[in-house]
């Protein structure tokens, strides 16, 4: 074997830039391949990161789906809405509910000094959603329940209001104006970073009853975030749940559920029904180069099966078997496969650093994807490579001699 993979080696060196061309296709089949999921593999990280602040054991009630679509937004939008008395009113029946929190989203102007911000986030929560969410409070303390009770007018900030508003000041303790009223700032975030293009830093939390009362209720629909009781529990906590839901909306037995419960693993599912697509598209691609690379394999190992027909004759009137003549053209073709795989994973190796360099997106190629080109080598080379070496293995040594 040694001395197959010796005389394959000369056999390449010695036309090294034919069989380099000869695999330009594989190369770009591997390279479309490697980048594409390079980039999966960074939006993966990515997404996993941003949507990880839901919590896999939190479900959001609303009377929408989340990512509906047009048609099923102009059909839920004529759902009641949900009131705020259904956070009490599922936490007192639950016992697969630990926490429960109204969540009323809202925009709002705020100013503190000479300093302004416009349209921010304003999020109306009680207590719990602090336990909820899982962020730490990095200064101050977060809402209390007597905040609530009381309709206390305090806020919690996240790290992006702190810098735009106060200038890096320590802001517990001062006083800002959300649409011309005074707030006290109890507390500060830590870091959140984005989730699905929305600055989660950019935002200010206040007792939900104060929401209600400074904006107004009226047609006002609330979001009601639960956690389950433990992460294991999560699928008995959902079914709890809409059983609940259900008595609160008094709807009868076969009646559709006029409201939705929706979790981080529906975002997950949209999520990778995107990238599956993308992940055949690509496969498509890589699948068509790779092919028309394992031609052109055929192509030149045909052409040099006639080049060396003389010292085929040779070596087979020294003895060389069948096998042996048959292994070492098979072995030339799959060297000539792995030249492509290196080229291709080269080139997708550098664009993904480059990705990952100049944009905020983690591309990476998979370590096992070291096997996926190991798998190219053989495959491709014993596929495209068999025919010109079971047309070398079968000349007859005294016509091949005669060869000029």
């Amino acid at each position: 074997m040694i001395e197959v993979l010796r005389i394959a080696g000369a056999a390449l060196w010695a036309h090294k830039f034919r069989a380099l061309l000869t695999t330009l296709g594989i190369a770009i089949g591997i390279f479309t391949v490697g980048v594409v999921m390079a980039i999966i593999e960074g939006l993966n990280t990515s997404f996993s990161e941003q949507i990880s602040s839901l919590g896999s054991d939190v479900m959001y009630i609303d009377k929408r789906n989340w990512f509906q679509g047009r048609a099923g937004w102009l059909l839920h939008r004529q759902r009641r809405n949900i009131g705020m008395d259904a956070t009490d009113y599922i936490l007192e029946r639950a016992q697969y509910i630990s926490h429960a929190s109204p969540r009323i989203y809202q925009r709002g102007n705020l100013k503190y000094e000479d300093q302004s911000l416009e349209r921010v986030a304003i999020l109306g929560v009680h207590a719990d959603m602090g336990v909820i969410t899982g962020v730490d409070v990095v200064a101050g303390r977060y809402i209390s329940p007597i905040d609530t009770k009381h309709r206390k007018a305090v806020a919690v900030i996240g790290h992006a209001v702190r810098e735009n508003l106060f200038e890096f000041k320590d802001p517990v303790g001062r006083k800002m104006t959300i649409n011309g009223r005074k707030f006290l700032v109890i507390g500060l975030l830590d870091k959140q970073g984005q989730m699905l293009g929305r600055n989660l830093d950019n935002m200010v939390y206040i007792p939900a009853e104060t929401l209600l009362k400074m904006f107004g209720r009226r047609w006002r629909n609330i979001t009601i975030a639960v956690k389950a009781s433990e992460p294991g529990l999560l699928a008995e906590a959902r079914d709890e749940v809409e059983g609940i839901m259900r008595r609160y909306r008094k709807l009868r037995p076969g009646e559709e559920n006029d409201f939705a419960i929706n979790q981080q693993s529906s975002l997950q599912e949209l999520y990778d029904n995107a990238t599956g697509m993308l992940w055949m598209v690509a496969m498509g691609i890589g699948s068509i180069a790779l092919i028309v690379g394992g031609v052109g394999v055929m192509n030149i190992m045909l052409v040099t099966v006639t080049e060396r027909t003389m010292e085929i004759g040779i070596r087979k009137s020294l003895g060389a078997r069948r096998r042996t003549i048959l292994w070492q053209f098979l072995v030339e073709s799959m060297a000539v496969s792995a030249v492509g795989v290196v080229v291709g994973f080269g080139l997708a190796s550098a664009t993904a650093l480059f990705i990952q360099k100049s944009t905020p997106l983690a591309a990476r190629i998979p370590p096992t994807w070291g096997l996926l080109g190991i798998g190219v080598v053989v495959v491709v080379g014993l596929i495209f490579g068999l025919w010109p070496a079971i047309k070398a293995a079968r000349m007859d040594p005294i016509e091949a001699l005669r060869y000029e």
